[in-house]
């Protein structure tokens, strides 16, 4: 029987974390139990948290056994000459009822000879953010090691560090390197290369339920941090049933698709393409079929699917290789 391909969708891995609250749930509808579920993991193939298919003729097998079974009708030839079988990104939302830890992420380079993984590109995507929110990403002004490590035994890391307010539909880009953190009342999609490697350089002086801090890797950290300044807030101008671009980098490609009423999707590419719901809701009609989805979906378009039409009133990121 010829597989007919259509697009998958994944049950989420729910992530406890310490700094985390509800509004997976109560946001996103999310199926979390915990009052501090802080990531929603939509597709990943990280060893040990790989995504299973929960729907359609695929239903049940995880995210590699697909891709080894129908690899150019899911990932695409351009993928494949890039990355071979493996999924190269990992999608999440995120929920910072409190603050994250300031840290970073390795390059490539340093990622694959410590940790055996990819470095960590990444972008977030502001759904939503309470009042006097704020992200906190990168230096002030260049600076140097010596003046980070004084600041950082002195407790006073942040008077080095840009903080910026933020509102939903603000988007910041993340090199690896940059030093970073989610601030509380945040709600963030967010895109990155497959990697879980993180540098925790600062984590508040808080401590878990037995009354522990979180392990710091301050010395990992000091070969990996990126001590110039970086642009990270994008500007972006939405267009109505368009597809706008965002976000170029050599690991992902981030468009915005601000759908009023109907957007006829011609997609050009031999790779797969996945769509992250951050408003709204809508349909997705691949021939004679329709798929219903709302805000907090995230759905994988297989490389072989090339015309689809979407329609409804929903605010989509479109990220693709």
């Amino acid at each position: 029987m010829t597989m007919k391909f259509y697009p998958l969708t994944f049950t989420p891995i729910l992530k406890d974390r310490i700094w985390g609250g509800t509004k997976l749930k109560t946001y996103l509808n999310k199926p979390i139990v915990s009052e501090t579920a802080g990531e929603s993991w939509e597709i990943s193939t990280v060893p040990g948290d790989v995504s299973v298919v929960n729907n359609g003729a695929l239903k049940g097998k995880n995210i590699n056994e697909v891709i080894d079974l129908y690899p150019e009708e899911i990932l695409g030839k351009s993928v494949i000459a890039r990355f071979g079988k493996q999924f190269p990104l990992l999608f999440k939302f995120i929920d910072a009822k409190e603050d994250l830890s300031i840290q970073l992420h390795p390059n490539d380079a340093l990622a694959k000879e410590r940790h055996n993984s990819f470095g960590k590109t990444e972008m977030w995507y502001v759904m939503q953010a309470d009042d006097s929110a704020r992200l906190v990403v990168g230096f002030k002004k260049d600076t140097h090691q010596q003046e980070y490590l004084a600041h950082l035994a002195n407790k006073n890391l942040l008077d080095l560090l840009n903080e910026y307010p933020v509102s939903k539909g603000d988007v910041f880009f993340l090199e690896t390197g940059t030093i970073h953190a989610i601030g509380a009342g945040v709600v963030v999609a967010e895109i990155q290369q497959t990697s879980d490697v993180t540098y925790r350089i600062y984590d508040w002086d808080r401590v878990d339920a037995d009354g522990k801090e979180r392990e710091l890797h301050t010395e990992q950290a000091l070969d990996a941090i990126n001590y110039q300044t970086t642009p990270s807030k994008i500007d972006y101008h939405e267009a109505i049933n368009q597809s706008t671009p965002v976000v170029t980098c050599p690991y992902f490609t981030t468009h915005i698709i601000a759908l009023r009423t109907v957007f006829d999707w011609n997609r050009k590419q031999d790779a797969f393409t996945v769509l992250m719901c951050t408003n709204g809701q809508f349909e997705l009609t691949v021939g004679d079929e329709v798929y219903h989805y709302r805000m907090g979906d995230t759905l994988l378009i297989p490389a072989c699917l090339k015309q689809l039409t979407l329609k409804g009133e929903a605010t989509l990121l479109e990220i693709s290789i």
